[in-house]
């Protein structure tokens, strides 16, 4: 992998991609750390201290997950990338059972601009629901629970609207760089970004794992917490990478005056089909009752006996949360990898052009087929979803580290699934700029 980055940075068409993107992930974060306007930034900084730091700071670190911080500073970029995924997922679910949708998907390259765009305004409409939200729950001191400091200068009508429209004009900013960076620099600009955010976090939350104990005790959970997470993410890169290789055979056929076909090949099933799409739907399935919580708390007189529970139950490291967290990702991994992969459509395009599995009939046997042996590889790369998740929070509660270390199966994995795939478009560009064939 490093000689791939150093190759890349000899190459000057390589080179000036990188340096694109890194400039775009600069602007990015710089926009995460610039308060809306009206924000009291010494008061948020106070009440977010004593957020994290206290009971409530799991729900506060689930908060974090997807902003890399931006959120509790109530930054410009605040709202993150978060609202294109959930755009990008209810597009997904739609395509489904709308079929216009399924249509505009069948088109090619103009079916899928129009889906882009139709995901562009859903993600606007959104970041105005969001960041109407965040800012009244900011104007009315919910924002965070246990503070009353004043979090703006202003409750005013017009200070209240130029803050929601400043965070979903960042939402906007945000969608702009991203799709800067899948075209003109290296990588899926919306997973880079993601991967930003969450790495952003990682040297503030191992330092502070160090610091919550003292001398040589915080040296030894420093460690054996780096090693936790270079073993998970090893396992990662292995069941990443792992793959059922199907053998597809092409019967020979004449075209005109020449004799085309003859030629062997598979299709590559991966064991993980879903990729870190289940993890990222079960986390945002769990981040909605988190947002109730923060909507309806109660008083204190009177608290609220959902809001309640949802603040003693539904946080990281919590056996109740781990177990919902487990369920939800296996179920989204059969559902996602079913509206993904449809054995019939693969099965008639092989009939169309003349292939066939060895030993398997074209046509109906070779759709069961195919049903079959994705459910096999489903069920194994589910729990390994589900596992990778939940070893990294048990390992941080059995440490004492949870509320310190924020970061679990859910950040590695997708860390590592963005980092092997921008890697692997790294090495296609290298080797279409300078192959090396079996003889050197």
């Amino acid at each position: 992998m490093l000689s791939a980055f150093a190759n890349a940075l000899r190459t000057p068409d390589l080179r000036r991609k990188i340096l694109f993107t890194l400039m775009i992930l600069a602007v990015f974060r710089l926009g995460s750390t610039i308060p809306t306007p009206n924000v009291n930034i010494v008061n948020v900084d106070s009440c977010r201290a004593q957020a994290t730091s206290g009971d409530a700071s799991g729900l506060y670190s689930m908060i974090q997950l997807f902003s890399g911080g931006a959120l509790l500073q109530m930054a410009i970029f605040a709202l993150g990338i978060m609202p294109y995924i959930t755009a990008s997922i209810i597009l997904q679910l739609l395509t489904v059972v709308i079929p216009r949708l399924e249509a505009l998907k069948k088109e090619g390259a103009s079916g899928t601009q129009k889906i882009t765009q139709y995901t562009r305004y859903l993600t606007l409409v959104l970041a105005v629901l969001q960041s109407t939200a965040y800012v009244t729950l900011a104007v009315n001191g919910q924002l965070f629970q246990g503070c009353s400091l004043d979090l703006v200068y202003d409750k005013s009508i017009f200070p209240i609207i130029t803050m929601i429209l400043t965070m979903t004009a960042g939402t906007g900013v945000i969608m702009w760089l991203g799709e800067l960076i899948t075209d003109r620099g290296v990588g899926n600009g919306m997973s880079v970004m993601i991967f930003t955010q969450i790495a952003a976090q990682f040297p503030a939350s191992l330092w502070a794992i160090k610091e919550s104990h003292e001398g040589a005790q915080g040296w030894f959970y420093f460690i054996i917490v780096l090693i936790i997470g270079l073993a998970v993410m090893a396992g990662v890169i292995f069941m990443e990478q792992a793959q059922r290789r199907i053998p597809v055979q092409y019967a020979k056929r004449m075209v005109g005056r020449r004799l085309l076909g003859g030629s062997t090949t598979y299709i590559p099933m991966k064991v993980n089909q879903a990729g870190v799409i289940p993890v990222i739907f079960a986390s945002s399935m769990l981040y909605l009752p988190i947002l109730y919580a923060q909507f309806q708390p109660g008083t204190t007189d009177n608290p609220n006996p959902v809001s309640t529970w949802i603040s003693t139950y539904l946080t990281t490291g919590n056996i109740v949360y781990e177990a919902i967290f487990f369920v939800l990702i296996i179920a989204f991994a059969y559902f996602y990898v079913s509206i993904t992969f449809d054995p019939v459509e693969v099965s008639d395009n092989m009939k169309k052009y003349g292939g066939f599995i060895p030993g398997v009939r074209a046509g109906k046997p070779t759709e069961r087929y195919l049903a079959h042996v994705l459910s096999r590889l489903t069920a194994p790369g589910s729990l390994y979803l589900a596992i990778i998740a939940l070893i990294p929070a048990i390992a941080f509660v059995a440490l004492g580290t949870a509320n310190k270390f924020p970061f679990g199966g859910t950040s590695i994995l997708i860390i590592v699934g963005v980092g092997l795939d921008t890697v692997k478009q790294i090495q296609s560009q290298l080797q279409q700029r300078n192959y090396e064939g079996f003889l050197r």
